[in-house]
Formats: structure tokens, C-alpha cells, sequence
């Protein structure tokens, strides 16, 4: 069987010197139909290796829960990998960033506060090891050592960032070995002396991740790492996107010279991305560093492929730049064809205060409960109280995450974003029934707030009085809600949430198409059953991209839930994406 190793100056296999040209392609962010579409056309820009991030909350939204089959099906996507005739890298992390939610972090794993978070702590240590366990079961019989395309398993992920607590790293090695492992383990950290330092450990390699001055950070790398090859494990060769904020790209002629820079110095490189995908369904991640901000649905990355897997100038760009140092094999992409055209009105209108009853089960909670004290944990809930106040008053909260809509005898009186600080509203008067619809809109995925719980945090007052004696109503948004029977009847108008809409729509056969949703407020989308994502009004994004796999030829179903206000209730495909548009 195949060796690979690391030597005194490079990566070797069986025994010769190897350099690593990988691209980043999370598998969970692409539709499985084009898995081997997305890795075929690295292979034709030139890389020789795929790496992936393994999101431990999507294999096992709840404890006991594994999933590995569709979207989740490592094993097939390994596979794959190993068909197109290359190599991989496997980050299972725990933690993995990636602008996820929670940094793949579980939800369940903190509904008891006393579990330590990304240390060394025996309740976390316990779940990482039945987990690790169950990935690396997958990831082990694919190792090249037994004739399979992974050669590198990353430990953790940019630990340095965190924390610096050795006894984790090593337990996390020792579950890894445990579980079959004998390719070579790395860790990732920004080339600064003080983060290789506290996200390294004796007998790992340390690789660096960055997005210019490439020359600088290898040389700051060779400093902590003196023995064996250099590599820029993830080279940002684009960025993410925030709600409210602008489209981020790089220029393409700055990225493919730092590419080459680092090929001439030698370096083995990872892009991230090569491929970024899209964040399907509720799996967004955020940031707060002072100001909430979470992520569009896109992952598009300004990446060399585009979110629909299409080639873009960076592509060819940088399949030049490895052209002068590595043989490319066979011949570019060709640009993919305008998507078709069509606009169909939005029919049915059902409110969703009018009978709430229809997504789920009121409880008791005489307390306010956050959504991870609730079991399963949603991503919107009802919550609903009786006020038998008199006159006008303010309502506080005592912390809102991430979006509280408020709701007096069924009419809408205001809403509180975390963005905004917001956490306190006047009320017209104080009797009635109290009504908010509350959303987390993507949990922190980098930095201390990894792990935070969701919802109302503490609270809710009036006239300094904690307001108690509520109702909740869990929300199940990962499926399509069952509202209507019968065919789409009428036209709607202009409507105001919270609202589900529906429409269909016919095809000749099912291609890649791009959701318009610029006369649209702020709300989610499914397609056919399938769970496009979140948009908003906010922007830069603009278009949601509906891969081809899940529709069909002939009738398609289209459901909204909009959550503010809608004044063009029409679904609008167009050619391309629109990913730095704000208004139509």
C-alpha cells in the first residue's frame, strides 16, 4: 500500500518529495448530486487533494443521533475523492469555525452549563470521544495506507485563537490514534509566534492560515515549525458575508500572485476556499466581537467556483499559476449557460398568529425559557402571556438572541434586534395578550461566545415586574410546513409577516436556477421540500441558489415565510446571482 509521511524537508510518498495542491469543499454545503462535479473540476485546475471540515452538529443535531447518509454521507464523499484519482485532508475538528453554526459545535452538548467548552473538561471530553469515534470510524478505512486517498487528519482547528490548554490537544491525539488514525496529524494556526505557540503540540506539524503577505507568514511558520514542508493549510483566497454589510471579493491578480509566491518558496497550500457552497436550511454561523453579525446564506467565498459550482476568473487565474509548476491536466470548465427567466405570483397567504396551533404544541413554562431549555431546541418559537396591566409601558427583556418580533392581541408593535443592542419596547397599553416571536438567526461560531445559549436571555419585565405564567410554541422550520391542500388558488398582495406564501412552477427539466428575492422583507425558502436558507432585504445578498437536484421536470413547489413585509409577493428567477444588491 501507498506511504505517506513527513520528512526532513517535505512531504513524501513512498519516499518522494509530494506537494500538497488542495481546495476546501465542505461536503455538508453541496448538494451530494454534485459532489463529483465540484471535485472533478480541482482536479482540472490543478489540485491534486480535497479537504474537508466534518460538521459534528450536523451528523448529530440530538445526543444518541448520527447521521451519515445523503448530504451527510462522508463515506460516499471520500469515495468520491478517491475515484477522481486524489488525495484528501480530514478537519474534524471538534470545533471547525467555517462560519457555521456554533462552529460545529452541538447545541445539546451545552444545555448543562458546567461543560466545559474547547478544553480539558471530562463531560466535553466525554462527548468528543464518542464522536471523534464515530467520524473517524468513517475516515480510518479511507486512510492510503490501506489504499484509501486521505494522507492528513487536522487536530482541533486554530486553537490558538482560543485557548492554549496542552492536556485538550493531547486527549484530542489520543482519541484520534484510538480510533485507527496513523496518517500524519497537523494543527492550523495564524502565523503570529503567540497562536503557533498556544495551538501546537510536540509531534504534530504546525501549518498556518492566511490570506496575504504570504512570504512573511511562511517565514513566521518556519520559526515554530523548523523541520518539514511549509503549507498554508487555509490560504483565504476570498471571504464571507454578513447580513447589512458589503459583498467581500478579492482581486483576482493579488490572490493568484500570492499563490504563486508561495508554489515558488516551495509551499504545499490548501485554498479556502476552492468551492464554497451554501449554507442550506438554518446552519448559518455568526459573529460578535461587540456588534451580532450573522452570516448570509451564501458561502459563494468569491472562491475560483462559484456557489453554483462554476468557474469564475480566479479559477482560470490560478489553474495558470499552477500550470508553472505541475502539469494541469485536461481542459477548464466551460462558463455555465444564463438560468432560465420565469416569474410566478405568490398565492395563499396563511398568518401564522391566526391559528399557531398548526406548527406545533403549546407548553407550560411558568418561567421564561430559553430555546436550549427547550428538548429538541428550535430556531423560532411562540412565546405568549397574558398582560393585565393598565395603560402605557416599557417591556424589557434582558437580552435578546437574536430576534424578538412583539406581537399585543395579534398586532404588531414592534421588533428587537441583537445587532442593535435592542432589548426594551413601549407597549400602547399593558392588557391583552402578549405575543413574541422569537429567532436565532445563527449561533457564534468564533471566539469566546462559542456555546451561548439562544432565545431571551434572562427576563421579561414590565414595570419592573418579571412577567410570568407563559406559553410556548416550538417552531419546526427544518421541514416544510403542511398548510395547504389542494392546488394554489389566489394572487396575494401585498402582505406583512409573519406569513407563509406558496406557489409552483413548471420546468422542462430540472437546472440550476436563482431565487430573486429584492421586493421580499426577511424570511426563508423552500423549494420541493428542501430548505434553501434565510434571506433578507438587508442584503448583499440577493439570490438564493436552488441547485438542480431538487427540482424536477414539470411541477415544483415553492414555500415563503416571511417575517416582515413583502410588497412584490412574487417569486422571481433570474439569470445569475446577485450577491452585491441591496434593491431591486
Amino acid at each position: 500500500m501507498p506511504e505517506f509521511a513527513i520528512g526532513e524537508h517535505d512531504f513524501l510518498l513512498d519516499g518522494r518529495p509530494f506537494r500538497i495542491l488542495s481546495g476546501a469543499l465542505h461536503y455538508f454545503r453541496v448538494h451530494p448530486d454534485h459532489w463529483a462535479d465540484r471535485i472533478d473540476k480541482a482536479r482540472r485546475m490543478g489540485l491534486n487533494t480535497i479537504e474537508t471540515y466534518v460538521a459534528w452538529n450536523a451528523h448529530a443535531p440530538e445526543p444518541g443521533k448520527f447521521d451519515l447518509t445523503g448530504g451527510l454521507d462522508l463515506d460516499r464523499f471520500l469515495r468520491l475523492i478517491a475515484d477522481a484519482g486524489m488525495y484528501a485532508i480530514v478537519r474534524p475538528g471538534p470545533y471547525i469555525c467555517a462560519e457555521w453554526d456554533n462552529g460545529g459545535l452541538p447545541v445539546w452538548l451545552f444545555r448543562d452549563p458546567e461543560v466545559g467548552v474547547r478544553r480539558y473538561e471530562p463531560r466535553y471530553l466525554a462527548a468528543v470521544r464518542e464522536y471523534l469515534g464515530r467520524v473517524l470510524g468513517v475516515v480510518t478505512p479511507h486512510q492510503i495506507s490501506r489504499g484509501g486517498p486521505v494522507i492528513l487528519v487536522q487536530i482541533e482547528n486554530e486553537y490558538g485563537a482560543f485557548g492554549d490548554d496542552k492536556r485538550y490537544l493531547e486527549a484530542l491525539v489520543e482519541y484520534t490514534r484510538a480510533a485507527g488514525i496513523t496518517v500524519p496529524l497537523t494543527t492550523v494556526d495564524q502565523p503570529t509566534g503567540e497562536m503557533l505557540t498556544a495551538g501546537g503540540l510536540a509531534g504534530l506539524h504546525k501549518t498556518g492560515s492566511f490570506g496575504s503577505r504570504p512570504l512573511e507568514r511562511l517565514a513566521t511558520l518556519r520559526a515554530h515549525q523548523p523541520t518539514g514542508p511549509l503549507m498554508c493549510s487555509e490560504f483565504w483566497n476570498g471571504w464571507f458575508d454578513h447580513w447589512g454589510a458589503h459583498h467581500h471579493t478579492t482581486p483576482v491578480d493579488q490572490a493568484a500572485a500570492d499563490l504563486d509566491a508561495m508554489l515558488a518558496a516551495g509551499a504545499s497550500v490548501n485554498l479556502y476556499m476552492f468551492h464554497g457552497g451554501t449554507n442550506f436550511g438554518l446552519t448559518n454561523g455568526a459573529n460578535d466581537k461587540g456588534v451580532y453579525q450573522p452570516l448570509v446564506t451564501s458561502y459563494d467565498y468569491d472562491a475560483p467556483l462559484d456557489e453554483a459550482g462554476n468557474p469564475t476568473a480566479k479559477y482560470h487565474a490560478f489553474r495558470e499559476v499552477i500550470s508553472r509548476y505541475h502539469e494541469v491536466p485536461g481542459t477548464p470548465p466551460p462558463p455555465a449557460p444564463p438560468a432560465p427567466a420565469l416569474t410566478v405570483p405568490l398565492r395563499d397567504p396563511v398568518r401564522l398568529l391566526d391559528a399557531p396551533e398548526r406548527w406545533g404544541t403549546w407548553q407550560h413554562h411558568e418561567e421564561l425559557p430559553t430555546l436550549d431549555e427547550l428538548d429538541p431546541s428550535p430556531r423560532v418559537v411562540l412565546l405568549r402571556t397574558r398582560l393585565r396591566g393598565t395603560g402605557p409601558g416599557v417591556l424589557i427583556f434582558g437580552e435578546v438572541r437574536d430576534r424578538a418580533a412583539v406581537f399585543l392581541d395579534g398586532e404588531p408593535v414592534g421588533v428587537l434586534l441583537r445587532q442593535h443592542h435592542d432589548r426594551a419596547l413601549g407597549l400602547p397599553r399593558t392588557d391583552g395578550e402578549l405575543t413574541v416571536l422569537v429567532e436565532d438567526q445563527g449561533r457564534v461560531n468564533y471566539g469566546p461566545r462559542i456555546g451561548e445559549p439562544k432565545g431571551i436571555i434572562g427576563d421579561a419585565s414590565l414595570h419592573g415586574t418579571a412577567l410570568t405564567g407563559w406559553d410556548v410554541l416550538p417552531i419546526d422550520l427544518e421541514t416544510v410546513p403542511q398548510l395547504w391542500t389542494g392546488e394554489p388558488a389566489d394572487p396575494a398582495e401585498a402582505v406583512a409577516g409573519p406569513v407563509f406564501l406558496r406557489t409552483g412552477f413548471t420546468l422542462d427539466e430540472p437546472t440550476d436556477l436563482y431565487l430573486d428575492t429584492g421586493d421580499w422583507g426577511r424570511g426563508m425558502v423552500w423549494v420541493n421540500g428542501f430548505h434553501l436558507g434565510r434571506y433578507w432585504r438587508h442584503g448583499p445578498q440577493r439570490t438564493l441558489y436552488v441547485p438542480s437536484p431538487v427540482l424536477r421536470a414539470g411541477g415544483n413547489d415553492l414555500v415563503v415565510f416571511e417575517t416582515e413585509v413583502m410588497t412584490g409577493p412574487v417569486a422571481r428567477f433570474v439569470e445569475g446571482p446577485l450577491l452585491g444588491h441591496t434593491e431591486p
